[in-house]
């Protein structure tokens, strides 16, 4: 059952985190819905404009159909991340997603504020939920590039003026993540203390954590013994961090990076271990199994594991 984030998010606000993971395939798709569909988890499918570029609108759309209708007691919502105004539109009037991100995170207050309001009053007229972004991630992620220097986290006294004439139904907010794999350096985390004045001045407004894959290094150091080169330092969010995000207000969390790294750990080591074989279906059978246990245990951090009756029950 498709629904609105904005129907997950009045569940689930300090209590538990939806989690938000983007796909690109079949595989994936099928390993999320396996995934949540053991954990009993409520959950976001995200479509990037670069997976609608890689796999085509209509082919990505028709995967997670065929996926709900595998796994019809799954509830979840369909969502556009990090969007232009543009990709929004398309999204808003193609009838198939129940959630768009609008993300002018890179423009002015002002022009944020404008462009975000302009894509709220579009969905909201069909009973689709509107994210917006609040200050700027740093990092790298198929079409997002921020230079570190230039992230800023969110304003806490801006979040109020911004959510309040923007119309947004959540808010990704800046709190120390980035994208991609290299998130944290040395002691670095998440800033809490940004988090809280946030929610103090929003209470009960859904936020948004973005960048939020824990980049495991037993998946990194596997990755590299199977002879991929990547930094061995690379650190994300450390996922018993997000209770205490959740008690702050955080009811979404987006993963992508982890499961990218899920895929490249299962087939550089198949094809390392059997170098012979061709069949890209053996290594996909693998996928889906480890990418499932990687969501479940993902709902498990999240809290959100067990939750799926509570929703059932709200949204029937």
């Amino acid at each position: 059952m498709i629904v609105t984030t904005t129907d997950l998010f009045r569940l689930s606000y300090g209590i538990y985190a939806v989690g938000a993971y983007n796909i690109n395939n079949m595989e994936q798709a099928i390993g999320l819905f396996e995934g949540n569909a053991r954990a009993e988890a409520p959950f976001i499918v995200q479509i990037s404009k670069g997976s609608r570029d890689y796999a085509g609108v209509t082919m990505i759309e028709n995967i997670i159909l065929a996926a709900e209708k595998m796994y019809p007691d799954n509830i979840f919502a369909v969502h556009l991340d990090h969007g232009d105004e543009q990709t929004c539109y398309e999204c808003i009037e193609s009838g198939f997603y129940s959630s768009v991100m609008i993300d002018a995170s890179h423009e002015s207050f002002m022009d944020n504020i404008a462009i975000t309001r302009r894509i709220s009053n579009k969905a909201h007229q069909r009973g689709i939920s509107v994210e917006a972004e609040l200050g700027m991630l740093g990092g790298v992620e198929e079409d997002i590039n921020i230079d570190e220097k230039h992230a800023l986290l969110t304003d806490p006294d801006e979040a109020i003026e911004f959510v309040s004439a923007s119309e947004c139904d959540s808010l990704a907010v800046a709190i120390g993540t980035s994208h991609g794999a290299y998130k944290f350096v040395g002691g670095q985390g998440l800033h809490f203390d940004r988090i809280a004045a946030i929610q103090e001045r929003l209470p009960n407004f859904p936020l948004v954590m973005h960048g939020s894959s824990s980049v495991p290094k037993s998946e990194v150091d596997r990755i590299n013994a199977a002879g991929g080169e990547l930094d061995s330092s690379a650190r994300g969010v450390d996922e018993d961090e997000f209770a205490q995000a959740i008690r702050l207000g955080v009811t979404k969390v987006n993963i992508d990076t982890d499961g990218r790294l899920v895929w490249t750990r299962v087939h550089r080591e198949f094809f390392r271990d059997q170098p012979e074989v061709f069949d890209f279906r053996k290594p996909g059978v693998i996928l889906m199994e480890e990418y499932a246990r990687f969501i479940e245990q993902k709902s498990s951090k999240l809290m959100s594991a067990g939750k799926l009756e509570d929703v059932r029950t709200s949204v029937s």
